[in-house]
């Protein structure tokens, strides 16, 4: 299934929901009717980001507070001692019921749905973006199974699989634990008379096994016969700090006050067990946009609920060097003792872990979810990484310094800020003093550098018109519309010349 998407231009001079500007916001965006996984991370490498099924990209030297993308290192990571504050206080809540006492400093990954566009739902649907979606469909099955003809069928994909991430969770998940145990010898008690400074006195039998043993060790290319395992370091030594996994997954006393379990759910309204949640995660919904972000009820609808966080473009994907549940969009799901507490609404990638929201039960705010959520989508991403090796990367959305509520997202680290004119990584410590003179920077510094990704052949770029597929260089021949080729080569130089080859730009 290839892109397709209809690109709505430039909307510039609407409310800023970070600066409370009334008109200093800019972004260019498009209605993404399927998109691919591989496409959306290309586009979010190029600055872009999806709120349901609308893909923006902020106008960076015009907008009020530049956004810029942020992504944690995730197999580098290592947490700060606020971190791990909050990983014990979640493991003191499970096991005693202690609630910790004092303010509650929490930071949610997404505190608002300002990294929507212009900060509000409302201004998508007024934005007019849905097309004839019945012409749409014909266009696309008729044109697509022309591509898929010549192309052979595709494979089935496989269903998609449900990952529990509990307390009790074993060494795959990344326990922490060795994966065997270590062999310990018991030193023998001395008797009497015993020489302290001499080694202990040893059987002969004992001493012709372990020169078998030792024998064997070195004939095997593994370092050990068939079935036998080398006794190996334990994964921590004493004088680390833990690790992330050693952290969230510390065991429980058997008696513990609170069970908690984290739940991947397709986003999918085919998926049983996203349709028997959809209830009781939309009621959470409501309290936490009412109760957090002072939204009136008629604002928090399920039609809003639905369009925002159930809605997704990304056709699911299940290779098989990917990771086990597939990519595509994701809630996971926090259980406590049986009910839904948080939902992290997550896009899983070939490259990344992606961030999109999180709402959760107030109630329970001094859990402080917002970071515990994060800390635990990072040690997901490395989870996935384990199968996918180019998975390795957590975004974390918009990272705005001109705004103090969201330079938290600074504090996951090591971290790297996306360069907003040659769309270079650069770590966010070489950032933050151009920041501090600017609200708007470019990072890369060598000032010959351009964007390597660039649209270099708009007559490539490839179009969706009248049921068939054509380049737009023959299109552009049949149409003579005012400002139609303007916007076309707005579109290819945001997008990029290998996702204007593979989208479908729809035109009516």
């Amino acid at each position: 299934m290839a892109s397709v998407v209809e690109y709505k231009g430039l909307k510039a001079g609407y409310h800023c929901g970070y600066c409370d500007s009334a008109a200093g916001k800019a972004s260019c965006g498009m209605w993404a009717h399927s998109m691919t996984v591989q496409d959306y991370q290309d586009l979010i490498d190029r600055g872009w980001r999806r709120s349901g099924r609308y893909v923006y990209k902020p106008v960076m030297n015009q907008t009020c507070c530049p956004q810029y993308t942020i992504r944690c290192r995730a197999l580098q990571f290592q947490p700060s001692k606020s971190h791990k504050k909050v990983l014990k206080k979640m493991l003191k809540f499970l096991a005693k019921g202690e609630i910790s006492k004092g303010s509650c400093e929490d930071e949610p990954m997404e505190p608002s749905m300002e990294d929507a566009v212009a900060g509000d739902m409302a201004l998508i649907n007024r934005l007019d973006l849905q097309c004839d979606l019945k012409n749409l469909g014909d266009n696309l099955k008729e044109s697509l199974e022309r591509e898929v003809k010549k192309k052979g069928k595709s494979t089935k994909k496989e269903e998609s699989k449900e990952f529990i991430q509990s307390q009790d969770r074993n060494e795959e998940l990344g326990s922490g634990e060795p994966s065997h145990a270590v062999e310990v010898h018991a030193v023998p008690k001395p008797g009497k008379g015993a020489d302290l400074s001499k080694p202990p006195c040893r059987k002969a039998k004992e001493i012709r096994k372990e020169r078998k043993r030792l024998k064997l060790m070195q004939q095997s290319p593994a370092g050990g016969p068939e079935g036998f395992q080398a006794p190996r370091e334990p994964k921590t030594k004493p004088n680390q700090p833990k690790s992330l996994e050693e952290l969230i997954f510390e065991s429980l006393p058997e008696d513990s006050s609170h069970k908690l379990e984290v739940r991947l759910v397709p986003v999918s309204f085919e998926d049983p067990e996203f349709k028997s949640s959809l209830s009781q995660s939309f009621s959470l919904y409501v309290k936490y946009q009412m109760a957090i972000h002072q939204d009136p009820p008629e604002e928090c609808g399920k039609t809003e609920f639905t369009g925002f966080l159930c809605t997704s473009p990304l056709e699911p994907e299940n290779p098989p060097n990917g990771p086990d549940c597939g990519y595509g969009s994701f809630h996971q799901q926090y259980w406590l003792d049986g009910k839904i507490i948080a939902v992290g609404v997550i896009d899983i990638l070939p490259s990344c872990v992606s961030s999109v929201y999180l709402y959760y039960d107030p109630d329970y705010s001094f859990l402080s979810l917002g970071v515990y959520s994060a800390l635990r989508e990072i040690a997901f991403t490395r989870q996935l990484h384990e199968k996918a090796s180019q998975l390795s990367y957590y975004y974390m959305g918009f990272y705005i310094h001109s705004c103090p509520k969201m330079k938290y997202k600074g504090h996951y680290r090591p971290s790297d800020l996306l360069c907003p004119e040659t769309y270079v990584w650069v770590p966010i410590e070489q950032c933050l003093p151009s920041l501090e003179n600017s609200k708007y920077c470019r990072f890369n510094q060598d000032p010959e550098a351009a964007d390597e990704g660039r649209s270099r052949d708009p007559d490539r770029l490839q179009v969706l018109y009248k049921k068939a597929i054509l380049p737009y260089g023959v299109f552009k021949q049949q149409q003579r519309e005012p400002g139609e080729e303007a916007a076309v080569l707005q579109y290819a130089s945001l997008v990029g010349q290998a996702c204007s080859e593979r989208m479908l730009l729809f035109r009516n």
